[in-house]
């Protein structure tokens, strides 16, 4: 059937065109029921004959069919496993696609899962279901008509089959439910119809606010003046107009408080502070600061016992409070102050009961802590008889101005329905970040970097927070991993593996498809990461073209974006330098290498990399426009000029000019360092530019002016993807919260002088790890040799000194020397030319990057210091070089010079 609308639109020109609009109509539209005898045939039913869910309003079993309004404020009921047998309307499915696209794609992800069984039927294209707008009639109008429409014809339809079932409107919409019930249809509020299901009430804590309760928690007027940002709080207590002290609230009456200010020896005092307005939202333990109140307003301390058992938050304080102030006896009167500001915040989970609200089906009641210095604080539930009696515990997420008592209502973006999945090496499983990339409605893609929010677990100051400040990173040694922090939070809690939600810190971007920037924002948010892949895992996806699933098509993208922010990266300088890295197998019983091999880099590599390099970049420009004197960053040095002549000279030999400038210069000469007989050489050239460069190093912002990274070519850079590994991105992750108003600051961090004391011992123990690997390292090789035998490998000379060279095994990545002059032996004939560079030795001259072979051993003479030992085998120089060594033996040879590494 074809239904046609005709009108006139009236052109920019003037002119007049007629348009038509064909809407076809048809009557083979499948019910998506099972075994139902009236639809045509299908081989995937999606809607089962017996839905097992269970209500207390009717005692048949029925479908439920959501109106517009539930699937945009009540995604988090629908998404839960329980919720089975939905229909969603087209109509519907459309109006949720124009609102809202994270909710229309959580919406769709649904409908794609075949264990929920929802079903989407096509509404506007059925014969019997669509509906016309009528005249006068507005669009929400007819769309929730259309919805009623089909609730009623399906009931018609399911009786047609006999099935015993039927279908139930949930509607929030006061309006559309009253229409429904007066034509008969079975209508309820998502609330009314979520409190009816059987043996699942831990469901009703899922359902959104949508009413008018936030009254109950606070008021238009602001109850409490406004805290002190934490620069005036600093110089206020430095000039002696604030005191800083810690916050002491009295158990027997919670309008009475006293700050006991820092100070040495006698110098300490104690500062008293009562009624709401002064006490100004601290809370048992805080450190606050004061400002003490005129001597004719000093006071003593109050003699009343005064219970916060009020129910509701219009008690009359004022009231309370004179009664204080008649009763003070003034000759015992006290320094008296007010809280201007809080600069640390000690909150912890707090036990206790909670009151119910008098406020009928209320969902935010009040808990009371057991211990009386703690306020009491409002929460929000929906299980208050179930809870009520019961020992429950409590967190304070946050305490605004105009709200009476604090709450636990944190804010923490859900991004449970994207499809996040992270990529690390084999057996990772400390697993830092995640990724994901999605198309935008409107063409951008939305790309995201979430960290492990290990900041959430570690506070400020505490006992695990201090011992992974000493620590400063994690060591990865070749068998084993020394972790900063406990493995329960480096494997565990904190790690974004895919078998659970986890918390981030998530960096997002709104890039357009030439990956260029068009917004960013940060937040804590909660994760489900999909899938934990290995660089080889997620390179497979990449390249297998028959798959096309969600991961797969994020990674693509994901992909193609590294690219050009790569090549945009190199463009403006940013160094590709190289260093030969190996992987050791491990037995996993005698925990002695068997295999040995180089590190295999993929694409996905460069992947990962580049949008660890893009947050870091994000986040450093951030944590310093918000704190220009206290930002933890990481510069890279430019290295000086005298450190490149190695490098300009081994170039020099083989005919290859080397600019060293800039950074940029260098990176150009690097890319155009070739020799068309040797492939290597390229390899070589980066990996002599590697030991040209400076250290990077942890800095405070308000302690240097350089903040150049050299080898990246980024004016600011930071560390922020390794929280489970490194204290610094702990430290940035801090700052970061604080920028964006997810958490709160604390003195140590806006403390130029302490920030710089933490970067110098993060710097040393950085570089006390660099050194336990290679020494790892050294020592599995040793190992690897002592088994293996004497071996014969191809190198390169990779320094050339007055009577050694030092030699390269690429399969190996080994560095090793081999001298030509040996102490008490008589002089070789050698001839070493510094500005070339050669060594001569009885003819043979030896330069930089020239292939040689050569036997490796291990010499276990001296049991404290075993050694690889490495003899030239090629080319051949009488006297000095040895014979090639065959299946792990030496061939025979007549007596030569011991030589020694």
């Amino acid at each position: 059937m074809l239904k046609s609308k005709t009108f006139m639109k009236k052109t920019r020109s003037g002119g007049v065109m007629k348009i038509v609009r064909e809407h076809y109509l048809r009557d083979d539209i499948w019910c998506g029921c099972e075994l139902c005898p009236e639809c045509p045939v299908q081989e995937n039913w999606v809607l089962e004959s017996c839905p097992p869910l269970e209500s207390k309003l009717f005692s048949t079993p029925h479908y439920m069919l959501p109106d517009t309004n539930v699937v945009l404020h009540q995604i988090d009921v629908l998404e839960d496993p329980v919720i089975t047998n939905v229909i969603i309307t087209q109509t519907v499915l459309q109006e949720v696609r124009s609102r809202s696209a994270p909710v229309y794609k959580r919406i769709k992800d649904l409908i794609k899962s075949p264990d929920r069984h929802f079903y989407t039927f096509t509404n506007e294209h059925h014969r019997e279901t669509y509906v016309e707008q009528e005249q006068g009639e507005s669009a929400n109008d007819r769309n929730d008509r259309a919805i009623r429409m089909v609730v009623k014809w399906y009931n018609q339809h399911i009786r047609k089959g006999r099935h015993n079932l039927k279908v139930v409107l949930v509607t929030n919409d006061r309006n559309n439910k009253e229409k429904a019930v007066g034509v008969g249809l079975e209508a309820y509020t998502c609330e009314e119809y979520i409190k009816s299901l059987i043996a699942h009430p831990e469901l009703v804590d899922r359902l959104a606010c949508v009413s008018d309760e936030n009254s109950e928690i606070t008021s238009s007027r602001n109850i409490y003046p406004e805290h002190l940002p934490l620069s005036k709080l600093q110089q206020g207590i430095k000039s002696g107009a604030f005191l800083q002290g810690t916050f002491r609230a009295n158990r027997d009456n919670y309008l009475e408080a006293t700050v006991w200010v820092h100070g040495e020896g006698n110098n300490a005092k104690e500062v008293l502070v009562q009624g709401l307005i002064n006490l100004n939202r601290a809370v048992h333990e805080d450190i606050v600061a004061v400002q003490l109140l005129p001597k004719d307003q000093w006071v003593a301390p109050s003699s009343v016992v005064l219970q916060d058992e009020g129910p509701a938050e219009d008690e009359d304080e004022e009231e309370k409070e004179n009664i204080l102030k008649n009763i003070v006896n003034t000759n015992l009167a006290k320094p008296t102050g007010k809280v201007v500001g809080i600069i640390k915040r000690n909150w912890r989970p707090y036990c206790g009961m909670i009151a119910k609200s008098h406020i009928k089906e209320a969902t935010r009641h009040l808990f009371t802590p057991a211990d009386r210095q703690i306020p009491r604080i409002r929460i929000e539930t929906r299980q208050a008889s179930v809870l009520e009696h019961q020992r429950i515990i409590v967190a304070i997420d946050g305490w605004p101005k105009n709200s009476r008592y604090p709450n636990d209502m944190r804010y923490r973006v859900d991004l449970r329905h994207l499809y996040i999945c992270s990529v690390d090496p084999p057996g990772c499983t400390d697993i830092d970040d995640a990724l994901h990339c999605r198309e935008l409605p409107n063409g951008n893609l939305e790309v995201g970097v979430h960290i492990a929010d290990v900041s959430h677990f570690i506070r400020p100051g505490n006992a695990l927070d201090q011992e992974s400040a000493k620590r400063g990173t994690t060591v990865y040694l070749c068998d084993r991993r020394l972790d900063m922090v406990p493995d329960l939070l480096s494997s565990n809690l904190c790690s974004l593996r895919s078998d659970g939600e986890r918390f981030a810190f998530s960096c997002i971007w709104e890039m357009n498809r030439n990956a260029e920037i068009i917004k960013t924002k940060y937040t804590k948010s909660i994760i489900f990461s999909k899938a934990s892949l290995t660089y080889a895992e997620a390179q497979m996806r990449i390249d297998d073209k028959s798959m096309n699933d969600e991961i797969t098509v994020s990674l693509r993208w994901l992909n193609k974006l590294a690219k050009i922010l790569k090549k945009r990266r190199i463009d403006k300088g940013a160094l590709t330098l190289s260093s030969p890295e190996v992987r050791f197998h491990i037995d996993s019983e005698t925990h002695d290498p068997i295999d040995l091999q180089t590190k295999e880099l993929k694409e996905t590599n460069s992947m990962v990399e580049e949008f660890m390099l893009l947050a870091n970049v994000s986040v450093a420009e951030k944590i310093y426009e918000e704190f220009s004197e206290c930002a933890l960053l990481r510069k890279h040095p430019a290295p000086p000029p005298s450190n490149y002549d190695i490098l300009i000279k081994a170039a020099a030999s083989w005919n290859v000019e080397i600019h060293t400038d800039t950074a940029k210069a260098l990176a150009d000469s690097l890319d155009k360092a070739e020799v068309p007989e040797f492939p290597y050489f390229n390899t070589l050239i980066r990996i002599l530019a590697t030991r040209c460069m400076m250290q990077a190093v942890y800095f405070c912002s308000g302690m240097d002016t350089d903040f150049h990274h050299y080898g990246l070519a980024s004016p600011i850079y930071t560390h922020f993807t390794s929280p489970i590994r490194r204290y610094s991105d702990i430290i940035v992750h801090r700052l970061l919260a604080v920028a964006v108003g997810a958490d709160c600051t604390y003195p140590d961090l806006m403390d130029k002088h302490k920030q710089a004391a933490l970067c110098n011992n993060l710097n040393y123990r950085h570089k006390m790890a660099q050194y336990s690997q290679r020494a790892s390292v050294a020592f599995h090789t040793q190992l690897f040799f002592k088994s293996k035998g004497i071996v014969d490998e191809d190198g390169y000379v990779l320094f050339v000194r007055k009577n050694a060279i030092s030699v390269l095994i690429p399969k190996f990545g080994l560095e090793g020397t081999v001298f030509f002059e040996e102490k008490d032996k008589a002089a070789r004939n050698l001839k070493y030319d510094e500005e070339i560079p050669t060594l001569t030795v009885e003819g043979v001259v030896f330069r930089v990057f020239m292939k040689v072979t050569v036997k490796i051993s291990l010499d276990a003479s001296n049991i404290q210091h075993q050694k690889i030992r490495m003899a030239l085998v090629e080319p051949k120089i009488p006297g000095i070089s040895v014979p090639s060594s065959v299946n792990g033996k030496t061939e025979p040879e007549v007596k030569r010079p011991k030589l020694s590494t």
